[in-house]
This record gives C-alpha cells, sequence and structure tokens, in this order.
C-alpha cells in the first residue's frame, strides 16, 4: 500500500539584499565598458522590480550554489527535524558549481549531517527542481523512505557577469565594427536571479501546522516535436542541432560565449505557453479534474509579459482560472528557474491565506526543449 506524502514545511533562502534595476550593472558589470541598450527593454517587458545576487559589487561570489541551497534547508529544521532525521536529500538545479561531483553531494556536504544519507540529483532547467521533487515524493510514497528534503536553486549571477562576455564583445566589434552581444545571449543576463527554496516531505501530516498532501505530479516533453530553445555549453547550428562545447577548440569557447546559457526568442514565444496549455489539460483528463476545483494558482513564469498570454490559453482548452486564484512574486523575487516554484509555494504556505481542503497547483515550463511539470497539493 503506498503512502500518502506530505509538504510538513517550507523555507527559502535568498542571498543578501534585494537588487533593484538600476544597480544591476553595478554588480553584473558593464559590457565592452558601456551600458546596455537592451536592457530597459527587457526589463520593461519582463516587469521584474528586483531579484537577488550571491555577489558583491565587486562582481565577486558571497555564496556558492550548494551553500544557497543548504541555507534554505536549514529552514526546514525545528525542534522535531533536525539535519540528523534526513533519510533522502533532492535537489534540482540548472547552475551547479561543478561539473562534478553531483550538486546534492555538495550539498549534503555543507549540511555536513552526522549519518550518511541517500541523494538525488536532477540537472536541466527549471523543470530539475519538479524532478527533485518528484524523486522525494515517490520515494516516500513508496515506502523507500519516511522523509525527504527537496529543493530547488540556482545560482545564475556568475554566469551573466560581464567578464563572461567581453571576448565575444571584442570579437564582434572587429567583425561587424559594433560592441553588441547578440540578443539571445544578453536577453537571459536581464531576466535570472539567484536563491533556493526547499521542502521537507514526510509520510505523516504534522499537528497544529499547515501541511500540503502530494496528490501528483505529472510531466510532459515535447522534445520530439521541437528542436532546442534554451541552451548552455553548446552552439545551435543551421539545422536546429547542437554542437557541444567539446567540439570546439579551447580558443572559440570565449570567443563565441560558448558557455554562456542563450536563448532563441522567436522559438519561446511561438510554443512556450500553447505547449504548457497542452501539457496541463492532458493532466487534467488523466486524473479527471475540475478547473474549477482549484483554489490557487501557481504557475512560474520567466517574465510579466507571459502572464495574460498563458490565462488564455489555459482558457481557450478550458481551464479558465479567475485572476483571483493565480499567486506570482516574480516582480519581487525574479526568475529563479528550478528553484522559482519552492519559494512561491513557501510564501504561498506561509501567508495565513491557506484553508483546510483547498487545492493548489502547480505550473513549471521549461523552454529548453520544451517540457513541463504540474502538481497537486491539497491543504490539510
Amino acid at each position: 500500500m503506498m503512502n500518502n506524502v506530505y509538504i510538513t514545511k517550507s523555507s527559502k533562502f535568498l542571498p543578501n539584499e534585494a537588487v533593484q534595476n538600476d544597480e544591476m550593472e553595478d554588480y553584473l558589470g558593464l559590457i565592452n565598458d558601456k551600458p546596455s541598450k537592451a536592457r530597459a527593454l527587457i526589463l520593461r517587458n519582463n516587469g521584474i522590480k528586483t531579484r537577488y545576487y550571491a555577489l558583491d559589487k565587486e562582481g565577486k561570489s558571497t555564496h556558492t550554489n550548494a551553500q544557497i541551497t543548504a541555507k534554505a534547508i536549514e529552514g526546514l529544521f525545528d525542534e522535531n527535524f533536525t539535519k540528523d532525521d534526513i533519510q533522502l536529500l533532492s535537489c534540482g538545479t540548472t547552475s551547479a558549481d561543478q561539473i562534478q561531483p553531483s550538486h546534492a553531494s555538495m550539498v549534503h556536504g555543507e549540511l555536513k549531517t552526522k549519518n550518511a544519507i541517500g541523494i538525488n540529483t536532477s540537472m536541466g532547467l527549471c523543470n530539475s527542481g519538479m524532478n527533485a521533487f518528484n524523486y522525494g515524493f515517490l520515494s516516500v510514497k513508496a515506502g523507500v523512505v519516511d522523509n525527504a528534503v527537496v529543493a530547488g536553486s540556482e545560482r545564475m549571477s556568475s554566469w551573466m557577469t560581464a567578464d563572461k562576455f567581453n571576448h565575444e564583445a571584442e570579437n564582434l566589434k572587429l567583425l561587424e565594427e559594433r560592441p553588441i552581444i547578440a540578443f539571445k545571449r544578453e536577453f537571459l543576463r536581464w531576466m535570472l536571479s539567484d536563491g533556493a527554496g526547499a521542502f521537507r516531505l514526510e509520510n505523516k501530516p504534522r499537528e497544529n501546522s499547515v501541511n500540503l498532501r502530494v496528490e501528483f505530479i505529472d510531466f510532459y516533453s515535447y522534445a520530439h516535436e521541437i528542436e532546442t530553445c534554451m541552451y548552455a555549453g553548446c552552439e545551435k547550428q543551421e539545422d536546429g542541432s547542437l554542437k557541444s562545447w567539446s567540439d570546439y577548440p579551447s580558443d572559440v569557447w570565449l570567443k563565441e560565449s560558448i558557455f554562456s546559457i542563450k536563448q532563441d526568442t522567436k522559438l519561446l514565444d511561438q510554443f512556450i505557453l500553447k505547449k504548457g496549455a497542452q501539457a496541463l489539460r492532458a493532466s487534467f483528463d488523466k486524473h479527471n479534474l475540475n478547473p474549477d476545483d482549484m483554489d490557487h494558482v501557481l504557475a512560474h513564469i520567466s517574465s510579466n509579459y507571459f502572464k495574460e498570454g498563458l490565462k488564455d490559453e489555459f482558457a481557450a482548452l478550458g481551464m479558465d482560472f479567475p485572476a483571483e486564484k493565480w499567486f506570482y512574486n516574480l516582480s519581487e523575487i525574479g526568475n529563479i528557474g528550478a528553484g522559482s516554484i519552492f519559494v512561491a509555494t513557501e510564501e504561498l504556505m506561509n501567508s495565513g491565506k491557506l484553508k483546510k481542503g483547498e487545492k493548489v497547483l502547480l505550473c513549471v515550463p521549461e523552454s529548453g526543449r520544451f517540457a513541463y511539470s504540474c502538481a497537486l497539493l491539497t491543504v490539510c
């Protein structure tokens, strides 16, 4: 018999102080010693007002991704649950501090538990956090463990500092006589934020506190239909395929910013909302859900530009959620990628607004090659 699984506590960690829009280049630096011409336009469209960086104003790191994640997880501990009670640690991120060892291994090292524990790392893009959540959920549900700590995190700021782009800027200046970075590379520089969120999963609810029972987590990938949209450590070819960093001479890595994260914005606009609505409709049909039964809708979006479009796409497929049911915090915390849905859930869970029996819907898109996840939680 399968166990019920509950989020019995949630927490978040956002490094340092909130960074205002006009401060961003103080932290990230100037590409080719000139202010960005694209920054104002991108910020106007994405609607982000503040975000958090694990950097100081000299562009030096203040926290690693592993440290950010560990700080979020420490918020889960109390007199009834300490770090030494963790049976499984499952972490998802886009921006691990190293290629090897795994991100979860490094987070475990930061936590310094007394005992050996099970670990799992989910890598990828925004869905890596949900995949980490799912691994913990299924492990508790199947009775493999009694509890799991799951987390989603990012430290993208260190990928966005000017020194990562200056070689390419110099190269483009020589080739084109204009010191700019291709829009597909600079676009994400003004979108991304650092931080982490974490859940404590257990097979029994805690008394005298808000618990969220996890009903299901579903995943849908459309990579069989659509080429890559968001990528790093490679370069997109004319036929839509990706050429790996390992297939380029090392002197090209800097000149063409091979390791920078890039996005095909035309492909994003064409498919991200449409496929997201299709995925959620498939999940609703699979579980025979009534959209009217949803009380809170938490959808991870990279930009406020997508808010109305997403609502309209959902409504077109029979899932018309009233505006008052949507919960967003993008404007205040920025896009934390794999950590965004954790932080949003933490804020709602600790807001005092939830009532027993209410349904909380989580929706996460991933533009890498268009993959989506959704989860249903019940307040109890």
